[in-house]
């Protein structure tokens, strides 16, 4: 039992990576319907990124490691952005569906390769060697649950969720960051006058032009947005694993798309959903059947989703009128 408990933990933390690398799927694809396929790579953007800041800002400056996820924000966001204004919009404008999507799978192998040619990064895996939530870890039923794992499923969850009382300061630095993250997420979305143009430009773009929208600067904020919850994800994943690599984004992202598809693609609490799905069936295959088939049973799933109900859990079957 407590063994299926670690899992099952370990299960959450990766799921809650998968999510919120599947919540920026779900905004792009919601508001311009493309699927990003370079939104992984984003990720790879933000862990160098970590990378470079972390040590300047925890031994130069004294200041928490965690706080390059700031950098990392901005970086991600400029880089979302520049790729949005660059490569998607010209081909939104003369080109297809089609041809946006193999736009995105380019944009994709290009930062890769790009990321390979800038000697300070290369083709070696770069190790972050510094802890960047520096806390002891919680014993929960016998599990030995380390602060990385719970901030990365606080961070995932869409409100503040009431946890353990603990002394660390770090500890509560990272608990607020979380929270604040998701729940201005939630706020911008739901109640600012930006927000809810993105969900308007998401329903009709003709409609909310005639209106007085600017949807390319809608969209453009999607990107961003989108963009600065990868840099967080890599945060999350740099904590757990300390190794940046210009390929880390290529299956971290497929396997998050598949969650997005899994919850219901569109819809922020269905990628959220479909994140710690995919992350607990994971973990659990890894544990208890082998480890080589992990990624092929990830994968299966999205075969058999799409299968079986196309629109996700969450998502509803809509027919075209004609």
């Amino acid at each position: 039992m407590t063994d299926f408990l670690q899992q099952l933990i370990i299960g959450l933390r990766l799921g809650s990576v998968y999510a919120l690398v599947a919540l920026g799927y779900t905004m792009v694809y919601g508001i311009i319907r493309l699927i990003n396929f370079a939104h992984g790579d984003f990720i790879m953007v933000g862990g160098y990124t970590l990378y470079f800041t972390v040590p300047i800002l925890l031994h130069s400056m004294g200041l928490p490691a965690w706080t390059g996820v700031l950098a990392a924000i901005v970086i991600c966001a400029l880089v979302g952005v520049v790729v949005e204004l660059v490569a998607y919009r010209p081909v939104r404008r003369k080109g297809t569906s089609m041809s946006a999507l193999i736009t995105a799978i380019a944009m994709s192998l290009l930062l890769e390769n790009l990321a390979q040619a800038i000697p300070a990064m290369g083709p070696n895996p770069r190790v972050i060697s510094d802890e960047i939530f520096s806390t002891a870890p919680i014993s929960i039923g016998g599990v030995s649950v380390n602060m990385a794992a719970v901030v990365t499923i606080i961070i995932s969850l869409p409100c503040h969720i009431p946890g353990p009382t603990l002394p660390q300061v770090s500890f509560s630095q990272a608990f607020i960051i979380g929270a604040v993250v998701m729940a201005a997420l939630q706020l911008f979305v739901q109640k600012t006058k930006l927000g809810r143009a993105m969900r308007a430009v998401s329903e009709n773009k003709e409609a909310s032009t005639l209106v007085g929208i600017n949807v390319n600067r809608t969209i453009v904020t999607t990107f961003a947005i989108g963009s600065g919850l990868a840099a967080v994800a890599a945060l999350m994943y740099c904590a757990q694993y300390h190794t940046v690599t210009t390929t880390m984004g290529s299956m971290l992202g497929l396997k998050a798309f598949v969650a997005a598809v899994m919850g219901g693609i569109g819809l922020i609490p269905g990628a959220m959903l479909g994140g710690i799905v995919v992350g607990i069936i994971e973990a659990l295959v890894t544990a208890y059947i082998s480890s080589s088939l992990a990624n092929a049973v990830v994968f299966l799933i999205l075969i058999v989703m799409l299968l079986v109900k196309p629109a996700g859990i969450l998502g509803k079957n809509v027919g075209e009128k004609v």
